[in-house]
């Protein structure tokens, strides 16, 4: 359909207010809401994804294309049924404890939110009780936490302690992410992934949710 090719090409430019009047034109059309989701504002929004691992384009374009989705959305939310604003896919995110740092955080939840997953955002100097707290509410597939600094770091195993302690370790995927964090560091503290970017850390939440769906 043309107009959900035009929504998507929309979303990659970053043109927000060309996508507003697409999706617009795409409900009058008849065409379901989830569809114009779907296959018009994710398919751009994983395009702009997949560029940015590739280093073929920067954060600035993804704010505008990350914008430009959320220009779309406001339209259809109305659109949808109380059951379908949900999505499937939840993950809990945050920067740890004594850590203010939100930017590399804030890039995978705007990645997350454009492949169509709820983000539940704790900010930053996020207290293990916190992150607990909010996996027992929400019982989400993933919690992600972000580190800057190496002497925060630590805090990631105080988390995981405390979802040990509260009976809810295996019943949540933790991914762990930030400049100075690796993957034998989340290997060492027994996390269950490590995001080296925001498109991985999308498609590790995706792999989780597809085996937790299976």
């Amino acid at each position: 359909m043309k107009v959900l090719a035009e929504i998507k090409q929309s979303v990659i430019a970053g043109k927000a207010e060309e996508v507003r009047e697409f999706c617009r034109r795409a409900l009058e059309s008849g065409t379901a809401p989830m569809t114009v989701i779907n296959d018009g504002l994710i398919e751009g929004m994983t395009v702009v994804g997949q560029r940015f691992k590739a280093n073929e384009i920067y954060v600035p374009e993804v704010l505008l294309s990350s914008r430009a989705m959320n220009f779309g959305l406001e339209v259809i939310k109305p659109h949808l049924g109380s059951g379908a604003q949900e999505s499937a896919i939840k993950i809990v995110m945050g920067t740890v404890k004594d850590d203010i740092h939100d930017i590399g955080k804030n890039m995978v939840n705007m990645m997350m939110e454009g492949a169509g997953i709820e983000v539940i955002d704790l900010g930053v100097d996020v207290s293990a009780e916190k992150f607990v707290e909010a996996v027992e509410k929400h019982q989400p597939v993933a919690l992600g936490m972000s580190a800057l600094l190496t002497t925060t770091m630590p805090n990631f195993q105080e988390v995981i302690d405390g979802l040990e302690k509260a009976g809810l370790r295996d019943k949540v995927k933790v991914l762990i992410g930030g400049a100075p964090v690796t993957q034998a560091y989340a290997d060492e503290i027994g996390a269950d992934g490590y995001g080296a970017d925001a498109v991985t850390a999308v498609q590790i939440v995706k792999q989780y949710a597809a085996k937790r769906a299976s």
